[in-house]
């Protein structure tokens, strides 16, 4: 027994090394071995038994661990002044953990008694055993206003960027947090709502300059309309909700399900856990568990959060924030799937065969707990033979598994043959500033692909089982391009020396052809670009359409409820379905599904433009220090007024104005696409490779402004213009291109 360690030790082991406590992990980290793994054994029993332990599966874990985002009760300060809360909702078994509250200078004053929500943080070797920061405190919901400060005599005012305000809001001079005079600011309200002259309000977070790139995105939330704050009966519910329990659900606590997010990740939507199938009929096949939340058994049927949600449709994501669906008790605790913590979900179960057809599904509405909140890259280091001290114990039960039916899934996508596109996404990297730090590709991982795939199967297996059972939803559809875009893209085709057949009825696999056959050329990114801006654009509505970019007949946002209100109709299909509960979908809002789905793709087009203005409003801040400066890209457009190039570094999008081509006049084709000198005859095209100068870089407004300095490698030549502007050559290459133009319609004609 001398080498058996204290159960104080194995506590503090598990507690410093929270992956690693299968009972072998254990037995290693204290070099137990032979019989001696049997005293072992049964002291993990007697702590257990005690409550301090939780066996789950092969691992014991402590029990005690508290949501990233908690309700706290604020017990008051302590001698030293430090406040200190406790948490509201406790389930271990242990001994209750102690939270220090550490308040920013902005924060209002907070004393004992008060409720708050707070972001979590787990801290060691200190006398608590977590640090919080305030999100709000409970019961209060101020109305906040974001403007450029004015100092007066008084103290200030606040002149509100929204297009819609009509009043100044007056800041007394203990409230103004420091500001300065033209500085970018955002404050709450002071006093109460409804008194006569203008709202008073009190600084809590200085901004800066208004065209600094933290301000970016609170300008483009404004400019765009997106609600951003809560009205006060939707946080009132929220703030009341507890966490939902196993009565009328399964208990799906004990698969071990995980999830998979980026690693900035606030809301997890779904986990997922794979095994091989145990049916001898079905050899090499798989079982698949995709868990949701359960959005719809906190959110119910036009109460205040349900028309907020509605309302908005959506989240919005911007580089520095997130302006959710629902408010932060919901989106980052209730409803989120974090680790260690008992979460209501709606899980599908799908039987998959070796080469990734499914043959049955089942829903399930039930009662999960996370093994494991992982990201993207952690995961694939796993599985690449680099894992880390977090998934080196999942590597072999669940990891490789879940990469297991991934692959049988690939089979399937490669048979199916949805459109695959190669369009990299950008990342911008912030400081704590706001500054740009970097801007970089997203780099795609089979870890990324493995959980699209599992999310488009349990996508596709609810519309199937809401078809079956005739309940009405809202379908995800993507209708086929226009013929006339087709045309426009087969022209762009042509002129790259790539073909588009015509005559025939399109499917993906045509154009995924064509986009293989560009591969790694130089017309690559052109094609892809031009591919994508022949698609029309996906929208939410009752009748099913089909998805053509997916080549799915079937096919539902059902995976993420938190952030899409889309998901949740189909959440509450599904219930009624089954007969799972009253809160499901009343037959009242059968009739609103279509009005439902234009609103909430008008908000989601809302969300794809604000995300994309504040984009270029951050890659103009990032690029305003180089202006002068030279750089490659790749002509992305042609207009009458110039030229639209893509920055190969960035991904930034400026123009080339007509004045800044060249010294000669340049002729617009529309119906092909191109520039033409009227004395050289240089003709400018899309896909073509350019070298341009950063003439000028506006963070406020995203422009980005560009010279050309050569073309395809070649400096461009000087046109010849007399002295009355006139071009000599104008009436020999006007005929030339009336030629041209003759001779494609002719062509087009024959065809």
């Amino acid at each position: 027994m001398s080498n058996i360690p204290t159960k104080p030790q194995i506590l503090e082991w598990i507690e410093q090394h929270p992956t690693l406590t299968a009972k072998r992990d254990i037995a290693k980290a204290f070099g137990i071995k032979g019989a001696a793994r049997i005293d072992l054994k049964r002291v993990l029993k007697e702590l257990e038994a005690d409550g301090h332990l939780e066996k789950r599966k092969r691992s014991y874990q402590d029990p005690d661990r508290l949501p990233p985002v908690s309700v706290l009760l604020v017990t008051g300060p302590d001698a030293s002044g430090d406040l200190f809360a406790k948490p509201m909702e406790w389930e271990g078994k242990g001994v209750e953990p102690v939270v220090l509250v550490v308040p920013r200078a902005s924060d209002p004053a907070l004393g004992e008694g008060d409720r708050i929500l707070a972001r979590l943080s787990v801290v060691k070797g200190e006398d608590h055993h977590y640090e919080a920061r305030l999100i709000r405190r409970i019961g209060t919901n101020p109305r906040r206003v974001v403007g450029i400060f004015r100092k007066t005599a008084e103290g200030g005012r606040i002149l509100p960027i929204d297009k819609g305000a009509d009043k100044e809001w007056v800041v007394e001079t203990q409230a103004t947090h420091g500001a300065r005079d033209g500085e970018l600011v955002e404050a709450e309200q002071a006093g109460p709502r409804g008194r006569m002259g203008l709202p008073r309000a009190r600084i809590v977070e200085r901004l800066g300059d208004p065209t600094a790139p933290k301000a970016v995105s609170l300008i483009a939330i404004h400019q765009h309309g997106i609600p951003d704050a809560f009205p006060d009966d939707a946080i009132e519910q929220a703030d009341a909700a507890k966490p939902v329990g196993l009565k009328g659900r399964e208990d799906l606590r004990d698969l071990p399900l995980l999830t998979i997010d980026p690693s900035d990740a606030r809301d997890r939507d779904d986990a997922c856990y794979a095994h091989a199938d145990e049916d001898p009929k079905n050899e090499g096949g798989h079982v698949l568990w995709v868990a949701i939340a359960d959005v719809a058994a906190y959110v119910l049927p036009d109460t205040p959060l349900d028309r907020e949600a509605r309302k908005r449709g959506n989240s919005t994501y911007f580089p520095d924030r997130v302006v959710p669906m629902l408010p932060d008790r919901l989106s980052g605790d209730l409803c989120s799937l974090h680790e260690g913590v008992p979460r209501a979900c709606v899980a599908v179960r799908m039987r998959l065969d070796a080469h990734g057809n499914k043959l049955e599904h089942s829903f399930h509405r039930g009662l999960m707990r996370s093994i494991a909140s992982l990201n993207y890259e952690e995961v694939q280091a796993a599985i690449d033979g680099a894992p880390n001290e977090r998934t080196e114990p999942l590597l072999e039960p669940v990891l490789k598994p879940l990469y297991a039916a991934y692959g049988a899934l690939v089979h399937a996508r490669n048979r199916r043959q949805p459109l695959d596109l190669d369009l990299p996404e950008r990342r911008i990297e912030l400081s704590e500033k706001g500054d740009v730090l970097s801007v970089n590709f997203k780099e795609r991982l089979d870890a990324h692909r493995l959980i699209e795939e599992f999310m488009v199967l349990a996508n596709v297996s609810a519309a199937e089982t809401l078809i079956a059972k005739k309940t009405p939803l809202l379908f995800r559809v993507h209708e086929e391009p226009s013929p006339e875009k087709l045309d426009a893209l087969r022209e762009t085709a042509r002129a790259s020396g790539y073909t588009l057949a015509k005559g025939q009825v399109l499917k993906t696999a045509h154009l995924n052809r064509l986009l293989n056959d560009a591969a790694g050329s130089d017309e690559a990114e052109l094609i892809n670009m031009s591919t994508l801006r022949s698609m029309t654009q996906a929208y939410y509505g009752p009748h099913n359409l089909g998805h053509f970019g997916l080549a799915l007949q079937r096919y539902a946002h059902f995976t993420s409820p938190i952030r899409r209100y889309s998901d949740l109709i189909v959440h509450r299909a599904l219930i009624t379905a089954h007969g799972w509960g009253k809160d499901g979908l009343r037959p009242e809002d059968h009739d609103a599904l279509e009005q439902i789905g234009q609103h909430i793709s008008d908000t989601e087009r809302r969300s794809m433009m604000a995300e994309r203005d504040t984009t270029d409003r951050y890659l103009a801040a990032y690029l305003s220090e180089r202006v002068g400066g030279e750089f490659a890209g790749r002509i992305s457009g042609i207009a009458r007024f110039g030229v639209f190039v893509k920055l190969d570094e960035t991904g930034a999008d400026g123009l080339i104005p007509m004045r800044s081509i060249g010294s000669e006049y340049f002729h617009f084709d529309a119906e092909a696409g191109t520039l033409m000198g009227a004395d050289t005859g240089v003709t400018l095209r899309l896909g073509q490779r350019v070298t341009v100068r950063l003439a000028e870089a506006a963070p406020v407004t995203g422009g980005i402004a560009l010279e050309l300095l050569s073309l395809d490698g070649q400096s461009l030549p000087q046109g010849r213009t007399s002295p009355a502007g006139r071009s000599p050559r104008r009436k020999t290459v006007k005929a030339k291109r009336k030629a041209d133009k003759i001779k494609r319609k002719v062509k087009r004609t024959r065809r």
